[in-house]
């Protein structure tokens, strides 16, 4: 074979590899969600047709309006909204075929470990963790809690007492700080200065996430070095370096038989009595991962919690008063303890309404890796699921005709009662993968509640402005400005 005859058979390998690669790419971005569009329509799913890459982000909120029997596009990926009670129930009682959307590099950033892990590590995790959320561990935890909140509250007064009897105050700032300064005692006891650390780093990665996700479904845009990219990386740098000190010092202190209830130390006793038995445990890394979300979960779903009960309770002042009767004919001047915190009846009824009307994560996202059936649907691998619970909190065949209207009543025989025993209540997720910390939550909230409602009545400033924002979790975009009163 001469020169030439190498050289066209190089040029023809080149060309064909090149073609093949374009082939690759014109299947991912165009062939592939076509395909998916037909199949769907075929179904009578309703939806906009497919858009190059970005598909429906630019007009999400429009979009997952249309609500049930509808599709829309993440990217390329279409993703159908489920709003029936049984097929979410279906859903989350099998996450073994519905799983979490993997990879997922943004969120896995801020909050990996249990909950961005499936099937067998999943399992191992969830076992070794629980022993953390006993409620035997959480009353432990309850003067943490009730110092924290003191130091809040303590805050407050002196401000109220400073500016007069009244005072117009962002509460939400606050209501961060207490969320960080708890997890920050509860999760790492002695080193909670360090935690302190944790929790601003984390708080600066919400807000670059913010900014990073409207760019997430251009392919590679993450590897691109812009000032967002480069400063997310090095906050994970300074998160992992934190963290990974706290836990090499726990470790230590372990070998000297020093023993600590919160919840790391309760995490490393679990994971070093799996390795002593079984053989393996989780990693460093998976440890130092699971801390990342004691944070990011620990943190978020108690401030907004809080916050958007202080808006409605300033909104209600009648439920207010209520609950502030409660919490002084139940509690009187005693410290709240947990059977003090478990009697205060029209407190949890408030607490479940505001998480009907605000649930923390306002939708939840499943993927399916296999073809799949979903009650009557046939479901093609590729095709996502997207549970938008805020619209199954607000589904008026669900919850009647005031489903809009704050009303804690509703829960008055508790949520069975509420929901007749349908799945149309979800603010922590169901079925297996259900929140593992919505009693620590529930009991953070209720402890803050308690002790605020003693201490001031709330009204809301002039200046608030409502806009609940789905970031990471539904937020105040503009905060909380109310008017404190001390009592």
């Amino acid at each position: 074979m001469d020169a030439t005859q190498v050289l066209l058979v190089a040029i023809s390998i080149a060309v064909i590899a090149i073609v093949r690669k374009f082939y690759i790419v014109f299947n991912w971005v165009w062939l592939k969600p076509k395909r998916l569009e037909k199949y769907l329509k075929e179904q009578g799913f309703k939806g906009n047709a497919y858009r190059l890459i970005l598909g429906d982000m630019g007009e999400y909120a429009r979009t997952i309006k249309e609500g049930k029997n509808s599709y829309m596009w993440w990217g390329m990926y279409p993703r159908l909204n489920i709003l029936d009670p049984e097929l979410i129930k279906e859903i989350m009682t099998k996450p073994h075929v519905f799983q979490k959307p993997h990879p997922n590099p943004l969120g896995n950033l801020i909050a990996g470990g249990l909950l961005a892990t499936e099937g067998e590590k999943w399992t191992k995790h969830r076992k070794l963790i629980n022993p953390a959320f006993h409620l035997e561990m959480l009353k432990k935890m309850l003067p943490a809690i009730h110092l924290c909140c003191a130091e809040m509250i303590n805050k407050w007064k002196t401000a109220v007492l400073t500016a007069g009897s009244t005072l117009e105050v962002d509460v939400w700032p606050y209501l961060q700080d207490l969320s960080g300064d708890v997890i920050s005692q509860t999760a790492f006891g002695s080193n909670h200065e360090d935690g302190r650390k944790i929790f601003l780093l984390q708080k600066e990665q919400v807000d670059l996430a913010l900014h990073l996700i409207k760019f997430s479904f251009a392919p590679g845009y993450r590897y691109i070095p812009t000032k967002a990219n480069r400063r997310m990386k090095q906050v994970c740098k300074e998160l992992q370096a934190l963290l990974s000190g706290i836990i090499t010092k726990r470790e230590k202190a372990m070998e000297t038989e020093v023993d600590n209830d919160d919840l790391l130390g309760i995490l490393m006793k679990s994971n070093s009595k799996e390795i002593k038995e079984q053989g393996i445990g989780l990693s460093i890394q998976e440890v130092i991962d699971e801390c990342k979300l004691f944070y990011f979960a620990g943190s978020e779903t108690t401030s907004n919690l809080l916050v958007w009960t202080m808006i409605l309770l300033s909104l209600h002042p009648e439920w207010q008063t209520r609950a502030r009767e409660e919490v002084l004919q139940v509690l009187g001047n005693n410290t709240p303890d947990f059977d003090g915190l478990n009697r205060l009846k029209i407190v949890t009824m408030i607490l479940q309404e505001v998480l009907r009307l605000y649930p923390p994560a306002a939708l939840l996202i499943r993927d399916t890796p296999q073809n799949a059936k979903l009650g009557d649907i046939n479901i093609a691998a590729g095709i996502g699921l997207t549970v938008p619970v805020i619209l199954l909190h607000y589904d008026q065949e669900l919850w009647g005709t005031n489903a809009h209207e704050f009303e804690p009543r509703r829960f008055a025989e508790g949520v069975l009662g509420a929901t007749r025993g349908k799945f149309s209540y979800i603010p922590f997720g169901g079925g297996p993968r259900i929140c593992i910390g919505q009693n620590f939550a529930m009991i953070e909230a209720k402890m803050a509640l308690s002790m605020i409602l003693k201490t001031f009545v709330f009204e809301l400033s002039p200046h608030y402005r409502h806009a609940p924002f789905p970031v990471l979790t539904l937020q105040p975009q503009h905060g909380g400005p109310l008017i404190l009163h001390k009592l």
